[in-house]
């Protein structure tokens, strides 16, 4: 079992052990959080659903995501991160949510934010927490790492309610 199944195996065990459900909003990752998820046996137990809202009109439709709001702070933010964390949680039954936007590359970088910037979002306890990262590495690479360190995070979250 590789180290993203083993993770997302904990990640399950713990939303079960507390009785709650997720739901995920990705952009970058383009619904790895959701696969790594759902490759446990069981996960419909805990998992409610994945939004992809990879273009910013559909984090508007989708999410529910004002267009100033993305207008304002740029798509890829900690604000919009948050927004699609809340925005998970609303349009679904589930009870926590994790998200994620960013630029993977190679390409899309823009002044302050380099290829490898992602913003975390997590509705954990009725709390949401966000994150900016940048990581290193081909458009892969960012990718894993962010859902590794998306999923690492939930963890310690669901652990500590």
């Amino acid at each position: 079992m590789t180290d993203m199944l083993k993770l997302a195996e904990k990640v399950g065990e713990a939303l079960k052990s507390k009785k709650l459900l997720l739901s995920v909003a990705e952009s970058c990752t383009g619904g790895g959080v959701s696969c790594a998820l759902t490759e446990i046996a069981g996960s419909s137990e805990w998992f409610d659903c994945g939004f992809v809202p990879y273009s910013n009109s559909a984090k508007t439709e989708m999410l529910n995501i004002p267009a100033s709001l993305i207008a304002q702070h740029g798509a890829v933010s900690e604000e919009i991160a948050a927004a699609m964390a809340e925005g998970a949680l609303a349009n679904s039954e589930a009870h926590v949510a994790i998200s994620t936007t960013g630029i993977a590359g190679p390409g899309g970088a823009v002044p302050g934010k380099p290829v490898g910037t992602v913003c975390f979002g997590w509705r954990v306890g009725g709390v949401t927490h966000t994150e900016r990262k940048v990581f290193s590495g081909d458009r892969h690479a960012v990718r894993e790492q962010t859902v590794a360190h998306a999923l690492s995070k939930l963890l310690r979250y669901v652990e500590e309610i």
